[in-house]
């Protein structure tokens, strides 16, 4: 069905929700006086944002157990994070990018299902509980969609994948090996702004192997990634989230599996720095070759496009009833669903794969036994009743595995493209700090 595969995005979706429920707490009111910490370009960073945004991150640090770090240290970094975000918001829209409602509408649905809400008021009702408001979250969410799009964008189209290194690929003992192991993996980065500079080099190097030296004396490796590192990840203590082998970044493929949990690999070199890297945590087992489990779906949707979700979860549910009594589901589909790809042909999905449907149409999917329906369930898209018709063991075919192949090679290269590319718009912004680190004081 169209529009309904997963896709990167979502990962920053959820993240950017995470960061604010694991936040319990009110949200400083702006005051009429609030005063510029910093100038970015043709915007600002407000007093109240920078204090807001350190004490979500200092909350939830706690939460995790991470010992913070110095108070002008977590300041500093969190003003770096705040300056380049405007940044990239700013580059969005001078290129006309934007997140219109009926998409963050849809967004927010998404998120909040996928959270365990069943429905956006018990969101809301949530969010109210932990002392934030329902527009500051979707304004949150609406940011992160914004960046990571404009992330998508242009840096998606700097990577170039050609087809020796999908044939490099396919042909490695890596990719035969098809693991089905995920890695929740951990990354400090030591930036290096001019590889001419000597000098910026070998301090870069140095500082590197000492933070190398104090992981192997026992330090804690999100503790160091949130006091030290530049990487853009180092506020939620370096964590890039799980990965399967496939999709390690480049730099990181060969040393991660070779590691133990909480094991740091060697200083590592690329054109944005020194690079440390870690499997915080391991999951899952090998996989099976290139065997996967496949479903054969019918479904209907039910689109939030033109009506409330509560309007569409009416109409879902008075079709699984009639499902239940013996309705056809084929003629049932052709009447209601709003799915055009699947409708006329009374829903039917085809053949599945691992992966290619969004995540809450594939836990449904993986839940539902051959032969029965599920009942209604929520996507972004809207309201679903599926059928699992058939399951089958089959062997990728050639077509399928090289589609995989180029997909793990770009999602390998964009961590380092990203890196260089927010590295360059930084450098290329006009930025003018207008605070004292160590306090929230301005020097106006």
């Amino acid at each position: 069905m169209t529009g309904l595969n997963g896709t990167r995005p979502l990962r920053y979706l959820l993240g950017a929700l995470m960061l604010l429920l694991l936040a319990p707490m009110a949200i400083a009111e702006r005051q009429s006086l609030d005063r510029v910490v910093a100038v970015v370009d043709e915007g600002v960073v407000l007093q109240s944002e920078l204090q807001s945004r350190v004490q979500q991150i200092e909350s939830r640090l706690r939460a995790q157990g991470t010992r913070l770090p110095p108070d002008e240290v977590l300041r500093k970094r969190v003003l770096d994070q705040l300056i380049l975000e405007r940044i990239q918001i700013q580059r969005a829209r001078q290129m006309g990018m934007r997140i219109g409602d009926n998409e963050l509408n849809r967004a927010m649905q998404d998120v909040a299902s996928n959270n365990g809400f069943s429905s956006l008021d018990a969101f809301e009702q949530a969010l109210a509980s932990e002392g934030l408001s329902f527009q500051q979250a979707r304004e949150q969410i609406r940011r992160e969609m914004l960046i990571s799009r404009i992330q998508q964008q242009l840096v998606g189209r700097r990577i170039r994948i050609t087809e020796r290194e999908v044939e490099n690929f396919l042909e490695s003992s890596q990719a035969r090996e098809n693991s089905g192991i995920e890695y929740l993996l951990g990354h400090i980065l030591i930036s290096v702004n001019n590889f001419s500079d000597e000098e910026e080099v070998d301090a870069a190097r140095s500082r590197a192997r000492d933070i190398r030296q104090r992981l192997d004396n026992g330090a804690d490796f999100r503790e160091v990634a949130v006091a030290q590192s530049d990487g853009r990840n180092a506020l939620e203590g370096g964590e890039l989230g799980w990965r399967t082998e496939q999709e390690l970044p480049s730099l990181a493929a060969g040393e991660i599996p070779e590691l133990e949990v909480g094991e740091a690999s060697d200083v590592l070199r690329s054109g944005s720095g020194f690079h440390i890297v870690t499997p915080l945590d391991r999951r899952g087992d090998e996989g099976s070759g290139n065997e996967v489990e496949q479903h054969r779906v019918r479904h209907i949707l039910i689109s939030t496009e033109n009506r409330s979700s509560e309007e569409a979860q009416s109409l879902a549910q008075d079709l699984a009833e009639q499902l239940d009594k013996g309705a056809s589901f084929t003629a049932l589909a052709r009447e209601y669903s709003d799915d055009p790809g699947t409708a006329s042909e009374g829903g039917d999905l085809g053949w599945i794969n691992p992966g290619e449907m969004v995540p809450a149409f594939e836990e449904t999917m993986n839940a539902t036994e051959v032969g029965r329906q599920s009942d209604p369930f929520r996507s972004r898209f809207g309201w679903h009743i599926l059928e699992v018709e058939e399951e089958r063991t089959a062997e990728i075919g050639d077509q399928v595995q090289r589609r995989q192949a180029r997909q793990a090679l770009q999602q390998r290269r964009f961590e380092l493209e990203l890196q260089n590319w927010l590295n360059q718009i930084r450098e290329e912004a006009y930025v003018e700090v207008k605070t004292v680190v160590s306090g929230m004081e301005p020097v106006l």
